[in-house]
């Protein structure tokens, strides 16, 4: 949409920010309305479909919330679900603008502003606006990229909120289950940042040994241990000018996010055997299975550290919580596999697609990969029945958490061996294929005997 044909409606009990934007507005927009009351806001947005809303942090209101800017960003939400909303916020409370994008803002500006950067920050709301279907790549509605699909509200919610928080440079924290995708989502903020042609350097964090920890993060010199023979830069000075991607950050021991925790800080790291520190700049997306209600406690994970990663945090819905994107995610997959493993790609009887809506998914979307995968070379003609779709008794037993009969702990504790065997003991490639956390795999270890 253009600016020109464009509505406008400015909330703010300050006359002065009224008749600034009013002025700045007036002559390149269709229509600009100012209000200075916001329990004024239902009336207007019932007489005018506005195509934007300015929409101040503070008001000396009968609300008295203490963020009342939030309160009528979620009563205009409720109105309007589908508005465009930018908040106006003092210096003081960006934390609570940030916490507002949480909340389906579109974007936010900070007093006292450049005007020629507000019009700039509506100008490219209103064009997003018009092209609803599409992201600023081209992608379709359905995904951000062709491997990141979902049509489910939640998912697209998730696109909204990628594209919104991927050109800027806060810190972003990826909660999940195993097998959502979080991998997926840090790619697709790299990919939409302004550092996209830069480095994108994924660090599993939970596989480093404690004695490998700093040598991986931070570098080492050479002599600085055993085998050092060479000197060596870390993930941090790799992904300098770009995205470094800390997975299953929930994992790393409290004395080790010590250490983490000064380098995020500093914004510098010291090589191992090295009294020297160099500066770095890097753009941090962490990811972690582990629910924020645990994360939260300190004898698990340092607090300080919680709010250092967690800028703006992304929730990735198990895959049984987003039903409708099963067909999507299973089509998607068997075009894939098919076209690998030179076949035909295949359709589905009714009663097959039956069958993948009604399973629970405890391996979320990698378990339906699966599925699909074994489908696709299985199936005697491209046409893929229910008996084509064979769900793991490994991934049932494991994630459902539930308990098994005998026999079914046989089938466990021999999937699990037959697993660690394929991959010669390698315990983080195992937990891997097998949907777990090394953490769970170990425990199971410790159950079997093995």
């Amino acid at each position: 949409m253009n600016l020109r044909n464009a509505s406008i409606l400015i909330v703010d009990d300050d006359p002065d920010v009224l008749t600034a934007v009013r002025l700045l507005l007036k002559t390149q927009a269709k229509e600009v309305v100012i209000e200075k009351n916001p329990e004024n806001l239902r009336d207007h947005l019932g007489r005018t479909n506005f195509d934007l809303i300015m929409l101040d942090m503070n008001f000396n209101s009968s609300i008295n919330t203490g963020n009342e800017g939030l309160f009528w960003l979620k009563e205009v939400r409720k109105i309007k679900p589908d508005a465009s909303v930018i908040m106006i916020t003092a210096y003081g409370d960006i934390d609570l603008a940030v916490r507002s994008l949480k909340e389906g803002a579109a974007d936010f500006v900070v007093k006292p502003w450049h005007n020629e950067k507000l019009v700039s920050t509506i100008t490219e709301i209103l064009q997003r606006k018009s092209k609803p279907g599409k992201d600023k790549t081209g992608a379709a509605d359905m995904g951000l990229d062709k491997d990141l699909l979902g049509e489910s509200e939640v998912m697209q919610e998730i696109f909204h909120k990628i594209d919104k928080i991927a050109p800027t440079d806060a810190n972003i924290l990826i909660l999940g289950e195993n097998g959502t995708g979080k991998d997926l989502i840090a790619q697709a903020i790299h990919r939409r940042s302004l550092r996209n042609n830069m480095p994108f350097v994924k660090v599993d964090v939970g596989a480093l040994t404690e004695s490998l920890f700093e040598s991986e993060l931070f570098g080492h010199r050479k002599g600085a241990f055993t085998d050092a023979r060479e000197d060596r830069a870390g993930r941090f000075e790799a992904a300098d000018k770009g995205t470094l991607f800390l997975d299953e950050i929930g994992n790393l021991p409290l004395h080790l996010q010590v250490k983490l925790l000064s380098v995020l800080q500093n914004r510098r790291v010291s090589r191992l055997g090295s009294n020297d520190s160099v500066p770095v700049d890097i753009r941090l997306i962490c990811a972690t299975n582990v629910p924020l209600s645990e994360l939260a406690n300190e004898s698990r994970f340092r607090k300080d550290l919680i709010y250092r990663i967690n800028t703006v945090e992304i929730l990735v819905p198990p895959l049984r919580r987003r039903s409708s994107d099963i067909l999507l995610l299973a089509k998607h997959f068997s075009k894939i596999y098919s076209s690998k493993y030179l076949r035909n790609e295949p359709e589905f009887e009714p009663k097959a697609l039956e069958k993948l809506a009604q399973h629970h998914y405890p391996g979320n979307v990698r378990e339906l990969q699966y599925i699909i995968e074994r489908a696709v070379i299985m199936a005697d003609d491209h046409v893929l029945k229910p008996s084509d779709l064979i769900f793991s008794p490994i991934e049932n037993a494991v994630d459902m958490e539930t308990p098994v009969e005998t026999k079914l702990s046989s089938v466990e504790k021999n999937t699990i061996l037959k697993v660690i065997e394929k991959h010669s003991g390698n315990i983080t490639k195992a937990a891997k294929e097998l949907g777990l956390t090394r953490t769970a795999l170990y425990r199971r270890l410790n159950k079997y005997d093995i």
